[in-house]
């Protein structure tokens, strides 16, 4: 298996447990879906995406359908989104995924995160590299081949495909995600949930007082309402 499938291992049970997080992130992801192509599913790729996304986590079909209909409403704000980037204590590079409608606001608090728990927020590219930007879609593994299947969708961009449970995931680059949808879609493949990752090239094992100094920080920014998700180079305990 390669990196994908062990990067997705270690972080299945730790982050995203809470649904009422689950579901803001889906909420601020159907407003910038709607802003960018429009309410409906059916010419708005990216509104489809988080429509599976929704259903993958159980939101009920009243709360997706209210938030398009907020969404389309033109008094709505739209969310901007913003990477943030840092170190937190013992080395360890922390890129953090925003969605925003008060960039001075996350900014502040983002820069308050790192300041108290001994951190340092950097600039822009100060850790990007250091991740690779995938892409990953989740679908059902009856009656398909991974292996098969990996060697089908290589063209359109697909790295990684391996078995998860009942489900299969596939992984490809960032850029690769168009190519991919529309391929599955063009086999009836039904997708039940795609989303963006950032897998860490490199990872640093710390002793668990050290990983403790880094949890710190990690909840303090997952807790925060403009975070929608927080990648580092940390080896999971």
């Amino acid at each position: 298996m390669g990196r994908a499938f062990e990067f997705r291992k270690a972080r299945k049970m730790k982050r995203w447990s809470a649904m009422s997080k689950a579901f803001t992130r889906i909420g601020k992801d159907i407003v910038m879906a709607v802003k960018e192509g429009g309410p409906d599913p059916d010419t708005n790729s990216r509104l489809r995406v988080v429509i599976q996304n929704a259903k993958a986590v159980n939101m009920p079909k009243d709360n997706i359908e209210r938030a398009i209909k907020r969404a389309s409403d033109k008094s709505q704000g739209d969310y901007k989104q913003v990477l943030f980037e840092g170190y937190a204590p013992h080395g360890i590079a922390v890129l953090i995924e925003t969605a925003t409608d008060n960039n001075t606001r996350t900014v502040a608090n983002i820069r308050s995160y790192f300041n108290k728990c001994n951190g340092s927020l950097g600039t822009s590219g100060s850790v990007e590299f250091m991740f690779d930007h995938t892409c990953n879609f989740r679908i059902k593994a009856e009656g398909l081949d991974p292996e098969e299947l990996e060697l089908d969708l290589i063209d359109f961009g697909a790295e990684e495909v391996f078995v998860d449970g009942d489900d299969m995931l596939i992984y490809g680059p960032f850029e690769s995600f168009g190519a991919i949808q529309k391929e599955l879609e063009s086999r009836d493949i039904e997708i039940l949930s795609s989303d963006f990752e950032r897998i860490p090239q490199v990872t640093k094992e710390l002793s668990e007082e050290d990983a403790e100094d880094v949890e710190k920080l990690l909840e303090k920014i997952e807790e925060d309402d403009d975070v929608q998700n927080v990648y580092h180079t940390m080896k999971e305990q």
